[in-house]
């Protein structure tokens, strides 16, 4: 068996000395022969050159990287220029040569305002309080049990159709797909208190298990003269109301604002995280049992947020530089947290990290410079002649 296994290798060595010297034969033609000049002038020493590479493999492989390492970011740095050292940078440490597009803006005055003073008390069966603020005469129509699906194609309807401006267009809209409705009257900058409840012959204690098909309650404020829906570019303002029941006890609270604007478009109000100090009442008040609680209901419905970090200081300070005063908003985020002078050097948001997609401010440049010269004439002592 031994010897049968030596003669089958004796072909293979042969066939591999045979090519060795078939290699070696052309390693002689391009170097040339001895006494003859090279055939190709620096091109045998290049052969010797990569010859001997090629003898220490790690070290060809090395050379060979290195080479296409240089010649990779030369065309990178060809192509792109000195925007790429950006990439490297912190965003603190220089501005950014990527601008965040900045959101113009257009200031309206909206007429309309609406509180819940008693979350904890409201219910199904017990009813809410609810505390409209509103700078001009209104009327304030609660429906409760609204179909869900008659709301939006009602928001549709002011859109394409006609101008949700009184109660009357917003029950045509919905074709009466509503259980209870009252109304009341809300003078000009009057914060009365205002209850409603549903009657006890409707015998209603939920609105069945999530997703639903009807909301709790749906609350209009609309304005009470023709003249004022002509001055105003906000003619009406519907809430969307969540009031706890048997079978759903997520607190009470305000889910959507949409404010409808008399040239046909509505908008989604939605709340600013803020860094400033606030008089409402913080999360800290409540218990971790019923944070928890609530969260996973808003989970279930389809309605929870990610929840922004509180800022430790809550200061009305810039939350980076602590000395500028925040007057920028990040999109999508909503995070006010930066000031003119530190804006430009972010794309994304220092406190949730979010791509910033769009920013605008709060107050423009004019503003800013008529609030500076106000609280400098009030800091000034009393007596004092200019």
């Amino acid at each position: 068996m031994a010897s049968l296994g030596g003669g089958a290798r004796a072909p293979r060595l042969d066939l591999v000395l045979g090519r060795l010297d078939l290699v070696l034969g052309r390693l002689d033609l391009v170097l040339g022969r001895p006494g003859s000049p090279p055939p190709w002038g620096l091109g045998p020493m290049a052969a010797v050159f990569l010859v001997t590479l090629y003898e220490y493999s790690p070290l060809f492989y090395i050379t060979v990287v290195f080479v296409c390492f240089l010649v990779t970011s030369g065309l990178v740095l060809g192509w792109f220029g000195l925007g790429v050292p950006v990439i490297l940078r912190n965003s603190e440490e220089a501005e950014s040569s990527t601008r965040v597009l900045k959101k113009r803006m257009r200031q309206v005055k909206n007429p309309f305002g609406l509180e819940i003073p008693h979350p904890a008390t409201a219910s199904v069966t017990k009813g809410i309080t609810l505390t409209p603020d509103c700078l001009e005469d209104c009327i304030l129509t609660c429906y409760w049990g609204c179909s869900v699906q008659k709301l939006h194609e009602a928001l549709q309807k002011h859109v394409y159709c006609f101008r949700i401006k009184t109660p009357q267009a917003l029950e045509d809209a919905l074709y009466s797909e509503y259980l209870y409705r009252q109304q009341y009257f809300i003078k000009k900058n009057d914060k009365e208190e205002k209850y409603c409840q549903l009657p006890e012959d409707a015998q209603v204690v939920d609105f069945g298990p999530v997703p639903r098909s009807r909301y709790p309650l749906i609350a209009l404020l609309t304005l009470a003269d023709e003249e004022d829906r002509e001055i105003y570019d906000i003619i009406s303002m519907v809430a969307v109301i969540h009031i706890p029941d048997e079978s759903y006890r997520l607190s009470c609270r305000i889910l959507y604002q949409y404010l409808l604007l008399a040239q046909g478009q509505y908008h989604d109000l939605k709340q600013l995280f803020m860094s400033a100090n606030s008089t409402a009442p913080s999360p800290s008040d409540e218990s971790p049992g019923e944070r928890s609680t609530d969260r996973s209901l808003l989970e279930k419905a389809g309605l929870a947020e990610d929840e922004p970090e509180l800022h430790e200081e809550n200061s009305k300070d810039c939350v980076v530089c602590q000395n500028g005063t925040v007057n920028w908003v990040l999109l999508p985020c909503r995070h006010a947290c930066l000031c003119d002078g530190c804006i430009k050097y972010f794309q994304q948001c220092p406190m949730c990290r979010q791509f910033v997609q769009e920013s605008f401010p709060l107050c423009s440049k004019k503003e800013q410079d008529e609030d500076d010269s106000t609280r400098i004439l009030q800091d000034v002592l009393p007596g004092r002649v200019f």
